[in-house]
């Protein structure tokens, strides 16, 4: 299995159009592929998955830690031939520091995998040199290689061979493709893209150039997969947590799992821990009106898009089998757009006021601006995310469910913990099994 890491210089670069393409590519070529995400998003890898057919995990240093990235790759590429990583920010952002914990950077050193830059090569020629060379002189310093380069938004095949010849002439990583400035761009909204499901995946192969004879042998196979996973365990690449086991620690435990396109924010990892640790799991759609299974023990409200779903959740029949399952003192986690659910109701971009549950005694209202973003660390070690452009607005003090050093601490009645944040199961498996009602 050979593996790449797609990193960027910054946001906005192009990053996931390139991703797109690549796989396309990867695709017509018959290759069998696997692809992943480096950081928390949630949108990028379901544009993955359009064109893969298959499910897109999420990867990094910070919230899901080098050993569990490594373990999840071991474990979905094992019928691979290529696994691409889609970088997140610019190649060096994270955490905090310059490639330092979250970055694509760190995780590309953890995984000892060659990066593919992307560069936004609009209005550029000669510039290029001395960008792609500061970046490759950092990335050396930290001991991780930039094999090539892939220049984004390109006027013309004339425009890419300046392009390919002064990087040539100055002894840099090589230009191994390009898009042209013209190639479709993906529609966005204030989270990011919109979900694949609400638009027609766009043919990006007709505007992606490959420059080198052999794509393919830029990537790496270094990196033993499958029967050989555990060489792939390494303690010193950031802040890791022991690879996730199946403890059972939810046996027999019958979660009822919101699911629709409200609700759509979730880590294929986060079914597969349930899974893992003996849960029987249970999809119910808000949008649908559908009541809360009859036999669920637990309930798990993901995020996701509530506002654009307004209207249709104003009516959902759902709102009261969950009030009573809620009230009934069975444990609830609730995150972001699903604690949003469970409020008197919801203002969206427009003003308009929508009724919702009604189980929490605050008001979600929609901002133009971002609210929070971050990762966010629990006093139990349990580790999450935090981004919405929506603000909780109460006239009552709200007791909070979470020690958090910043970030949204969250409101706590009767066994429901409700919050912004999205939570990483594996990185503390006790304490989420706790939380969703473990057996004793």
């Amino acid at each position: 299995m050979k593996l790449a890491l797609l990193a960027g210089t910054q946001s906005g670069c192009g990053k996931t159009t390139i991703m797109l393409a690549l796989l396309q590519y990867l695709k017509a070529q018959q290759h069998k592929i696997v692809s992943f995400k480096s950081g928390p998003d949630f949108l990028d890898p379901l544009w993955h998955q359009a064109v893969t057919g298959c499910l897109s995990y999420n990867i990094d240093t910070r919230m899901i830690g080098a050993q569990h990235s490594k373990q999840i790759i071991a474990e979905q590429a094992k019928t691979a031939e290529f696994a691409l990583i889609e970088g997140v920010m610019g190649l060096f952002d994270g955490r905090s520091g310059v490639g330092e914990s979250g970055s694509s950077a760190e995780l590309a050193k953890a995984l000892n995998t060659p990066v593919f830059l992307v560069i936004d090569a609009k209005g550029m020629s000669g510039s290029i040199v001395p960008m792609v060379s500061g970046f490759t002189a950092y990335a050396q310093k930290m001991g991780v290689r930039i094999a090539g380069v892939i220049a984004n938004r390109v006027g013309s095949a004339h425009h890419a061979g300046l392009l390919r010849e002064v990087l040539q002439q100055h002894k840099q990583p090589p230009l191994i493709a390009w898009m042209e400035k013209n190639a479709p761009l993906l529609p966005e909204r204030h989270l990011g893209l919109v979900q694949p499901s609400e638009v027609s995946l766009p043919d990006l192969l007709p505007f992606l150039h490959i420059e080198v004879k052999d794509l393919m042998a830029f990537f790496s196979d270094s990196i033993a997969l499958g029967n050989e996973a555990h060489h792939l365990i390494d303690n010193e690449i950031g802040d890791t947590y022991p690879a996730v086991e199946s403890k059972h620690l939810l046996k027999n435990k019958k979660i009822a799992v919101a699911k629709d396109a409200a609700c759509c924010f979730i880590y294929p990892a986060n079914l597969d821990f349930l899974q893992q640790q003996g849960a029987e799991v249970m999809f119910f759609s808000p949008i649908a009106g559908d009541v809360i299974p009859e036999n669920a023990e637990a309930l798990w409200l993901p995020g996701g898009y509530p506002e654009l779903f307004a209207e249709c959740l104003a009516r959902s029949k759902s709102w009261p089998s969950l009030r009573a399952f809620v009230e009934s003192g069975k444990p609830v986690l609730a995150e972001c757009g699903g604690a949003m659910l469970l409020g008197k109701d919801l203002v969206d971009h427009s003003g308009k006021q929508w009724p919702m549950a009604n189980i929490l005694p605050y008001r979600s209202r929609m901002q133009t601006k971002l609210s929070s973003l971050g990762y966010r660390d629990e006093a139990s070690g349990i580790r999450g995310h935090e981004f919405h452009h929506s603000v909780r607005e109460s006239e009552q003090v709200l007791e909070p469910c979470f020690q958090v050093g910043r970030g949204d601490a969250g409101i706590r009645y009767k066994n429901l913990r409700a919050s912004y944040i999205h939570w990483y199961f594996a990185s503390a498996p006790e304490v989420i099994s706790e939380w969703l009602g473990a057996n004793g």
